[in-house]
């Protein structure tokens, strides 16, 4: 397990377990938010507390940043699978580096071909220095 908090600590996560990989994403949201995002459910492998406010984009995710701050701490679903659960993704960044500088970054091509790319032996602690 693992947490993570925007600056001024109003809005908090936390991730049970260590994702597989964080991701890296170059559509115009994420390229612009520099995000790295580890996937889960939410109030399942995901827990999320604190007061924020949403930018929502099309009919599909909501942005959700720190009202404070202006951290982005997370991006949630509008709306539930088939199972009832709702996705969700946590932004590494906020937590502390050591915790998940191994992890793998997995390149997701949003901007064009909307496909996952190789991997190329990176991990999070390469994209913080």
């Amino acid at each position: 397990m693992f947490e993570g908090s925007c600056l001024c600590g109003a809005v908090t996560w936390r991730f049970e377990g260590l994702p597989e990989a964080a991701t890296a994403c170059n559509c115009t949201a994420c390229r612009r938010y520099g995000v790295l995002w580890a996937y889960d459910y939410e109030d399942e492998g995901i827990h999320v507390a604190g007061p924020t406010k949403a930018y929502v984009r099309g009919e599909a995710l909501g942005f959700h940043f720190c009202p404070d701050c202006g951290c982005l701490a997370y991006w949630r679903s509008l709306q539930a699978n088939g199972e009832g659960r709702r996705r969700i993704a946590v932004n590494l960044r906020l937590t502390e580096p050591e915790a998940v500088a191994h992890v793998p970054i997995d390149h997701f091509d949003g901007l064009d071909k909307f496909e996952d790319l190789p991997r190329d032996g990176r991990c999070v602690a390469d994209y913080w220095f």
